[in-house]
């Protein structure tokens, strides 16, 4: 079992089906509109140009459990990514990433290291996890590494087909 066995819903609803994604490298973000990391998201757009026809995912999954930062509601978020941030890759529905409702997705993420050794619950907005093509966790990036920082793509080409 893999990170990518885990159930989750898309931010449109239904099923986000993230075992679709074995064999691509994803980039796990958890997301949030009225953030001062919001800007990311322009980043994570980027990537996901950029290296989507080589097997990159970027998944967004929107997280409120931080100051409030992500109120709105599935069609408020959807729409403030797209006219904002121009975001074409997949978001989930909002869950929580810390906590006794932690999503499972995150709790099959959270024990992965940074490249400092930090292990355990999600630090803010914008921390990054990579799944490699077979669906383990190859890579932790903290929330102020941003999505086009030389490690975070070195990481991703190295997982590329």
């Amino acid at each position: 079992m893999t990170v990518l066995d885990t159930d989750i819903d898309s931010l449109a609803g239904g099923p986000a089906d993230l075992k679709q994604y074995a064999g691509s490298t994803v980039l796990v973000v958890n997301v949030a509109s009225k953030c001062g990391l919001t800007p990311q998201y322009e980043g994570l757009q980027n990537l996901y140009d950029t290296y989507g026809d080589r097997g990159l995912v970027v998944l967004g999954v929107p997280c409120n459990q931080f100051h409030g930062q992500e109120p709105g509601s599935a069609e408020e978020i959807a729409e403030f990514c797209s006219v904002n941030y121009g975001v074409t890759f997949p978001l989930t529905a909002k869950v929580e990433v810390n906590g006794a409702g932690r999503h499972p997705l995150y709790a099959a993420l959270v024990d992965a290291p940074d490249a400092d050794g930090y292990t355990g619950d999600i630090r803010w907005n914008f921390e990054k996890f990579l799944i490699a093509p077979d669906g383990t966790v190859a890579a932790r990036f903290g929330p102020q590494v941003t999505p086009e920082a030389p490690e975070v793509v070195a990481a991703i080409e190295q997982h590329l087909a």
